[in-house]
Order: structure tokens, then sequence, then C-alpha cells
């Protein structure tokens, strides 16, 4: 079913490249951007995470740079039943995180050095669950694709003006008129599919990391810290690149986060409340047995280590 989901997702998206070439440039634009989509769908599957990863200057870490923070994947993954993903912080001091890859088999997740150092531990592992449960569901694919390909809708209607600027050689039916609807509509019509992949995922994706977790509480006051913080810490390099916003597990972007058309996130508030419910029936159906979601377990806080304050190298791990 996600294998036609994502097919489905990008014969739209090819078809609104194609939409944009020919507002551009008519039957030949409409030809030429078929070429690109085409070129863009098969470099995405196989190098859109990397160009992710890429773009967020993440840096790979392992058992020994980052002892605590890859064994809570590590022993996330075992429990979820999935195969050990590549671990990768970036030096960000707003917290947050994403997963990415187009399976499980070659999956990464990477988390922020702000929240390494802004959440405890049983948080962390709840953001954590959360990413690999991306993974498990295998929105991962979809969810970076859908970055790329918007990325370079965006960027072709920006150079709309260029393509149509010379009126005599533009084969262009509708004129300028076509240039601007390409201008205006094509981004937006990105953004609304962003919008609807990542909202309809991310609800999906806090149950499921509940249950590999463990403790529906834990990933319910993570997200709470996490919207707290991202509304006041900018991330220059999501607002850089706006169309990788919909992979984070909060927006990355400033502005206001409303549950409506125009967020690519659900409201935090409905994401906790739907959280919080989930821990009550939990409580309800195991009480008194081991592993009941309860919130009276101490939490270990993480240390504030600099890690993401500038310096040029990390330390040897987030909790070291």
């Amino acid at each position: 079913m996600n294998l036609v989901r994502t097919a489905m997702l990008l014969a739209f998206m090819t078809a609104l490249f194609m939409g944009v070439g020919f507002l551009i440039g008519g039957t030949s634009g409409m030809m030429i951007a078929l070429a690109i989509a085409a070129a863009t769908n098969l470099f995405s599957y196989w190098n859109a995470d990397k160009m992710v990863l890429s773009m967020y200057g993440a840096k790979e870490v392992d058992e020994r740079s980052a002892p605590e923070y890859y064994g809570i994947v590590r022993d996330l993954a075992a429990r979820a039943g999935l195969p050990m993903p590549r671990v990768y912080v970036i030096n960000s001091d707003q917290p947050n995180a994403f997963a990415t890859g187009r399976n499980p088999e070659n999956a990464a997740v990477a988390a922020s050095t702000g929240l390494l150092q802004a959440l405890s531990y049983e948080e962390v592992a709840g953001v954590m669950a959360h990413e690999l449960a991306h993974v498990q569901n295998r929105d991962t694919l979809t969810m970076t694709i859908t970055a790329t390909i918007a990325g370079a809708i965006s960027m072709l209607a920006n150079f709309a003006m260029f393509f149509g600027g010379n009126r005599e050689n533009n084969n262009n039916p509708l004129g300028f008129i076509g240039i601007l609807i390409a201008m205006i509509v094509a981004p937006f019509a990105a953004m609304l599919v962003q919008m609807a992949i990542s909202r309809t995922r991310e609800y999906s994706a806090d149950r499921r990391g509940a249950e590999i977790c463990g403790n529906p509480l834990w990933l319910a006051t993570a997200l709470q810290k996490i919207a707290m913080a991202a509304g006041r810490i900018p991330n220059d390099e999501a607002e850089h690149n706006p169309a990788t916003a919909h992979m984070f597990i909060i927006n990355p972007l400033s502005g206001a986060r409303m549950d409506n058309l125009f967020s690519t996130h659900p409201d935090t508030g409905n994401r906790i409340a739907a959280l919080d419910q989930m821990a009550a029936q939990m409580r309800q159906t195991s009480t008194g047995q081991p592993g009941a979601a309860k919130a009276g377990r101490k939490s270990r806080s993480v240390p504030t280590t600099g890690w993401g304050r500038g310096g040029s190298e990390p330390p040897k791990g987030p909790w070291s």
C-alpha cells in the first residue's frame, strides 16, 4: 500500500512539474520538465536522503562518539524489529529531529545538538521512537522525495520570469499570465502536498513511537519542550530550505503553528492530548504490570555539553 501511495505521489508531483513547464514554455517546456522530473525522481530515490543530511551538515556518530544517544536508537530499533539505522547529529541550537532514507534497510535518523542538550534521556527516547516509527511506516521515502521535488518545483517557478522573459520566443500559450500562475500556484500546490503528507503521518508516528518506547508521556513532554523552543530559536538551514520543513518532528520554521490548512504539522497541543489519552488507556489496561505508562519514573537529565554552540568538533558524546 505504501508503494502505491509513493507511486501516486510521484505521478502527481511529476504532473505538477510538467504543468509548470507548460505554463513557462508550452509543449516544449512541458517535455523538458518531464525529462527533468524523471531525472529528479530517479536521483531522489537513491540520493535524497544524502542531500537532506548534507543540507543540514549532519555528522554521523557511533557508539564511541555518542554512546547514550546511539544506544537509545539501537535499543529502540531492536524493540521495533528494525535494522539499525545510521545515526546523525545536526549542529543546531533549535531542538528538533527527523528521519530519512528510502527503506528501513537504508534509513538514517538525525537529532539536533539543541535537542540532545535540552531533553531528558526519556524524552530523547520518545523523540527517536517517533522517528523510527516513520521508518517503520515507510514514510521516510515519501517525505524525502516530496521535499526534493517540491524544492525543484519552487526553483523552477522562481526561474519562470527568466524563461519567459523573451516573449517573441516564448511558446507559452497563456503568455505572461501563465508565467504568473507558474510563479504563484505551483509552489503553493507543492506546499499543500507537503502539508497533507506531514499532517496525516505525524499522528500515526506519534502513536507508534509511543508504543515503541513504551511510554506516551515521554514523547508528549518532549513535544511540548521542542515546540516552545522552536518558536524562540531559529533554524537557519530550514529557513533557507523550507521544502524540508515537513520532515521534522516539529515545524522548524518561524511563524504560527496552527492546526489548519496552512500548517505543515498538526497542532502540538492536539498531539499531546492524543498521547495523554493513549497513556491513560495504557494505565487502565496495564495497571500493576511492568511497562505501564506512568509518569513517576525518575528522568535522567542531560547535562549541558556546549555542543552545538559553535564548536568545530563535537565532544565524545552528548551525555559524556
